[in-house]
């Protein structure tokens, strides 16, 4: 898996960037070779860092190239919608989880190229970079950090920049 000097790396201690070692969440179901729709799992490869969404009710813009949440913005996690693993808008009669939430796990959200833009069903939806819960508290498959530490990871991204799971 060829690696960019820009790329996050995931390690047992946290991701490796830009020399820094930054505390991170990860899946509640681990990390998997063989990531599948609800499994929890974060999953194996390199991938790209494809888009930045942010609140801007919360927030200024975190970058230049960011994009606004906006009230209706909804991401399908639904494998019999034709717009699977897809920004869409509501009403949207598939499943999905809302972008502009209560709480603030989506006031930033840096968006991989897994499983996007041309989804494969079951493979899994939206593994995306976000706020975190709590300390170390799982996800859904997303990487989750502290609030400035995301801010400090998006000020530093470069065009070719990615997220690098190895197989544990």
């Amino acid at each position: 898996m060829p690696r960019s000097p820009t790329d996050l790396v995931l390690t047992k201690q946290g991701v490796r960037f830009h020399n820094r070692l930054i505390p991170c969440s990860i899946g509640r179901g681990g990390i998997s070779g063989d990531k599948r729709e609800g499994d929890g799992a974060t999953p194996v490869g390199r991938h790209p860092i494809m888009g930045l969404y942010y609140r801007p009710d919360r927030l200024r813009p975190p970058a230049a190239w960011a994009m606004p949440i906006l009230p209706g913005d909804l991401w399908s996690d639904d494998v019999a919608d034709p717009a699977y693993n897809h920004l869409v808008r509501a009403p949207h009669a598939y499943s999905h989880e809302r972008m502009r939430r209560a709480d603030p796990l989506y006031d930033m959200v840096l968006i991989t190229g897994w499983n996007w833009p041309i989804a494969t069903p079951h493979k899994g939806s939206a593994i995306f970079l976000h706020v975190w819960r709590k300390p170390h508290h799982p996800t859904e498959g997303c990487v989750a950090f502290s609030k400035p530490n995301l801010m400090w990871i998006i000020e530093r991204l470069s065009p070719d920049s990615a997220l690098v799971i190895k197989a544990p």
